[in-house]
């Protein structure tokens, strides 16, 4: 059996370092973005259940009140992507001058993908 010259030994040594603390590196950051983030999404009806197309959805982010809009399709359908899963948001929908009660959508929910339908009141 021959041995591999010292240089070449440690050439395969560097390589494999450089490999592990690529991958101790870059796997946090993958793993960040994963969890980063949610998605919610859901109807708008009426009291009735019928679905509510062109009612105006608002998600209100309760660390700086910005507040983002969504207009419903024809099915009462809405979604927010690319939410931030460390904060607490409030969301409701309005309707020919009717409002829906709120909903929160809490930090603490580790789901990445959030449903909630939304009910006018009589």
């Amino acid at each position: 059996m021959t041995r591999k010259p010292r240089h070449l030994r440690c050439t395969s040594l560097a390589i494999t370092l450089l490999a592990i603390v690529a991958l101790v590196l870059v796997a946090p950051r993958a793993s960040a973005q994963d969890f980063g983030v949610k998605q919610l999404q859901g109807k708008v009806f009426t009291a009735q259940d019928s679905p509510i197309g062109g009612a105006i959805v608002y998600l209100q982010n309760s660390r700086n009140n910005d507040i983002k809009s969504y207009i419903s399709d024809k099915d009462g359908a809405y979604h927010f992507a690319d939410i931030s899963a460390d904060t607490d948001y409030t969301v409701w929908a309005a309707f020919q001058g009717k409002k829906t009660p709120t909903k929160t959508v809490s930090a603490f929910d580790s789901r990445k993908k959030v449903f909630l339908d939304l009910h006018m009141k009589e």
